[in-house]
C-alpha cells in the first residue's frame, strides 16, 4: 500500500521548482516594477503637459498642486503598509506601493516643470553640456563624443544613449526629451529600489526606507538625473552586494555585478565609490572570519580558504561589471592604448568651499538633520547585529574616506570631486533613520502602550512636510528652466526671450547654407547652447572641464587664437585647410566694435571658481573672401565657407 506526500513548499507535484521562482521571480517583479513606473510616470506628465499652467516663479498654483500630488501619493504608500499590516488584499500591496512611488517622484518634479519645456538649471550651468549629449546620442545611436567629431565619448554615456532612444521614439528633439527622460528615469529608479527594500526588508519599513530615499534623493541630486537614479537603486543594492560577498549567492553576486557595470555606464564617480564600498565589505568580512577562526588545528586551513572565497566573490562581481562597462568605455580605452594623443582634459579641477569640508547633514537643525542624526546613531549601534547596518555604514566610511581623499590629492594639483557624493551620504543616513526610528517606536509602544496610530501619523506628517519643501529647496534650479529660452525661442514665463530666439533661424539658414544634414557640418561657437540644441559637431568645447582628453582642449584653443591673427583671408583658409583636427566649416560668432568675438575658457584651478573667460577677437576683413558667406541675426553673424 502506498501513501501519498505532499510537494516540498515551492516545489511542483514532481519536486521541481516553477520555472518562475527564487532570482528568477525576484527579476520579473524588478522589471514588472520599473515597467509601472514607466507608464505611471509617462501618463501622469502627458496629462500635466495638457494643461496651460501659469509659470512656477510667478504663481503658487503649481507649488499647490505639487503638495497635493505629493499627499496622494504618500496616502496610497500609507494604504500599502496598511494593507500589509492588516493581511488583506496581499497581492495589492507591491503594485500600490510602485504607483505610491513613482507618482511621488513625478508629481514632486513634473509638476513645478509643468508651464516649461526644459528640465532643472534649464540650458545652463552643467545642463547645457548634459543636453548637448543628449541631443547628441538622439541624432544617433553610435556610442560618439558630445561635441567632437571622430572620437568617443569620454564621459560614461549609459544614461544618455536611453535617453537618445526614448527621444527618439517619441519624436522629439534631444533638448526637448531631457525634461521628461530625467522624471520617467528618476521614477523608474525609485520605484526598483522600492521593490527591492520590499524584497530584502519587513513590508512597512521597506515601504517608508524607499519614500525617504527617494525623497531625500531628488532634493539633493534631482537637478543630476544620472548620478540620482543610481543613488535610488545603489543604496538598497549596497545590502545585495554584502549578502553576496558574505553568503556567496551566486545571483546576488551577479546581481552586484550588473549593477556596477551599470553604475560604470552611468556615472564614473559613484561607480568608484561603489567598487570602494565593496571592497571595504570584503575586508571586515575577511578580517572578521580570521579572528572567528581561532581553533590551532583547523586555523591556517580554515581562514585560507574563507579568505579565498571571499576575494573570489569580490573577483566575481569586478568580472561581472567589467564586461558590461565595455559596452560604454571600450571604443575610449581602445584610443587610449593605441596612443592616441590627449591633452587639456581638466574634468577633477574643481574645488567649490562645500568641496572643503565633510558634509555632516546629521548637525543640521532640520527635520532632515533628525532623520539623519538617528540614522548616524543607529549605524553605529547596530551594525554588529544587523546586515542592513553594516552595508550602510561601510559605505558611509568609504564616502568619508573618499572625502578625505580627495581632500588630500588637492596637494597633488587635482581633486576626486567628493563633494558630489553628499547627496549619496544624505540617502544613506536617511535610509538609516527610518530603521532607527522604527525600533524607537517600538520601544515607545512597548513602554507606554499602542501608540502605533500617532507614531504613524507623525511619521506620515513629517514626511508630507519634508516632500513640500522641494519645490523651495529647488527655487533656483527651477526658475532657470523658466528664464531660459528653449529651442523654439520661447521662455516659459512668457517674458522677452534671451538672444538664444536667434538659434532656430540660425538653424535654418545653416542647413539652407550648407545643404548637408547637421551631423556632417562642425560649427566654431562658444555659444554652448546652439550646440545644446542642435546635433552640430563644435570645433570646441564649453570647457577644458567637459571637454574629451583626445580633443586636446588647450591646442584647439590655441589654434583658434592662431586663427583669429591670421594676416589675411587666404592665411586664414591655409591654416584651416592644415588643420590637424577637422576644421569648422560654420563660424557663429558675436558681433562687437572690434570684430567677431566668441569667448574661451582657461582653467586657472586652484582657483575658485576655477575658470577664467577670455575673448578671442577675429577681423571682419578675415571673411571677406567669396568663399565665405556672412548673415547677421541681432547680436549673432553666421559664417558659413562654401
Amino acid at each position: 500500500m502506498t501513501t501519498a506526500t505532499a510537494a516540498p513548499p515551492g516545489t511542483t507535484g514532481t519536486g521541481r521548482r516553477p520555472f518562475l521562482s527564487g532570482w528568477r521571480w525576484h527579476a520579473v517583479m524588478l522589471i514588472a516594477a520599473g515597467a509601472v513606473a514607466a507608464i505611471v510616470s509617462a501618463v501622469g506628465l502627458k496629462v500635466i503637459k495638457s494643461v496651460h499652467w501659469p509659470a512656477f516663479p510667478s504663481s503658487n498654483v503649481s507649488y499647490a498642486l505639487t503638495t497635493a500630488g505629493q499627499v496622494v501619493a504618500i496616502a496610497i504608500l500609507l494604504l500599502a503598509v496598511v494593507l500589509h499590516r492588516t493581511g488583506r488584499y496581499p497581492k495589492a500591496v507591491n503594485p500600490l506601493a510602485w504607483l505610491g512611488i513613482s507618482g511621488f517622484t513625478t508629481v514632486t518634479l513634473g509638476m513645478p516643470l509643468g508651464a516649461t519645456k526644459l528640465y532643472l538649471w534649464g540650458i545652463s550651468v552643467d545642463q547645457q553640456f548634459r543636453t548637448e549629449y543628449l541631443t547628441r546620442l538622439t541624432d544617433s545611436w553610435h556610442l560618439q563624443d558630445m561635441t567632437y567629431k571622430g572620437l568617443p565619448p569620454y564621459y560614461p554615456a549609459g544614461w544618455f544613449w536611453l535617453g537618445g532612444r526614448y527621444a527618439s521614439f517619441t519624436g522629439q528633439p534631444g533638448w526637448e526629451a531631457f525634461k521628461p527622460w530625467s522624471i520617467i528615469s528618476l521614477a523608474v529608479a525609485a520605484t526598483i529600489g522600492m521593490a527591492l527594500w520590499i524584497r530584502m526588508l519587513r513590508t512597512d519599513r521597506a515601504i517608508a526606507a524607499g519614500l525617504a530615499v527617494t525623497t531625500l534623493t531628488i532634493m539633493q541630486a534631482g537637478d543630476e538625473p544620472y548620478g540620482a537614479c543610481l543613488i535610488l537603486v545603489g543604496v538598497p543594492m549596497l545590502i545585495v552586494m554584502l549578502h553576496g560577498l558574505r553568503s556567496g549567492s551566486i545571483p546576488a553576486i551577479v546581481a552586484s555585478g550588473l549593477f556596477l557595470g551599470v553604475s560604470a555606464c552611468f556615472y564614473t564617480l559613484f561607480t568608484g565609490l561603489f567598487a570602494m564600498a565593496a571592497v571595504l565589505m570584503a575586508v571586515y568580512l575577511a578580517i572578521q572570519a580570521w579572528i572567528s577562526l581561532s581553533n590551532k588545528a583547523i586555523e591556517n586551513l580554515g581562514r585560507k580558504r574563507q579568505l579565498t572565497r571571499i576575494a573570489l566573490r569580490l573577483i566575481g562581481m569586478a568580472a561581472v561589471s567589467g564586461v558590461l562597462a565595455l559596452a560604454v568605455w571600450a571604443p575610449y580605452l581602445w584610443h587610449r592604448m593605441r596612443g592616441s594623443a590627449s591633452s587639456g582634459g581638466t574634468a577633477e579641477h574643481y574645488l567649490p568651499a562645500r568641496g572643503s569640508t565633510l558634509p555632516l547633514p546629521m548637525f543640521h537643525w532640520s527635520l532632515v538633520g533628525a532623520l539623519t542624526f538617528v540614522g548616524f546613531c543607529w549605524l553605529i549601534l547596530r551594525f554588529r547585529q544587523r546586515s542592513v547596518a553594516l552595508a550602510l555604514g561601510i559605505t558611509l566610511v568609504a564616502c568619508y574616506l573618499f572625502c578625505i581623499l580627495s581632500m588630500v590629492a588637492t596637494a597633488g594639483g587635482s581633486t576626486l570631486l567628493a563633494f558630489r557624493l553628499e547627496p549619496l551620504i544624505i540617502a544613506i543616513l536617511g535610509a538609516a533613520g527610518v530603521f532607527g526610528f522604527a525600533e524607537l517606536a517600538v520601544a515607545a509602544v512597548a513602554r507606554a502602550g499602542d501608540m502605533r496610530l500617532l507614531i504613524g501619523a507623525l511619521g506620515a506628517a513629517a514626511a508630507i512636510a519634508v516632500a513640500q519643501g522641494i519645490p523651495a529647496h529647488l527655487n533656483d534650479e527651477i526658475t532657470l528652466a523658466y528664464t531660459d529660452t528653449d529651442g523654439y525661442g520661447v521662455r516659459a514665463d512668457d517674458r522677452e526671450p534671451g538672444a538664444e530666439a536667434y538659434f532656430p533661424k540660425i538653424d535654418r539658414e545653416i542647413l539652407m547654407q550648407t545643404h548637408r544634414p547637421r551631423h556632417e557640418s562642425v560649427v566654431l561657437t562658444t555659444d554652448g547652447g546652439f550646440l545644446s540644441l542642435y546635433p552640430y559637431w563644435g570645433f570646441q568645447g564649453i570647457t577644458s572641464h567637459y571637454s574629451n582628453p583626445l580633443a586636446q582642449y588647450d591646442l584647439r584653443a590655441a589654434a583658434i587664437e592662431r586663427w583669429s591673427k591670421a594676416t589675411s583671408s587666404q592665411d586664414l583658409l591655409h591654416q584651416l585647410n592644415v588643420a590637424r583636427w577637422t576644421p569648422p566649416n560654420v563660424f557663429l560668432f558675436r558681433q562687437s566694435a572690434d570684430g567677431y568675438t566668441m569667448q574661451l575658457a582657461k582653467d586657472v584651478y586652484p582657483n575658485d571658481p576655477n575658470v577664467k573667460r577670455y575673448t578671442v577677437t577675429f577681423p571682419t576683413s578675415l571673411f571677406d573672401d567669396p568663399q565665405f558667406t556672412k548673415t547677421t541675426f541681432g547680436p549673432f553673424v553666421l559664417i558659413v565657407r562654401k
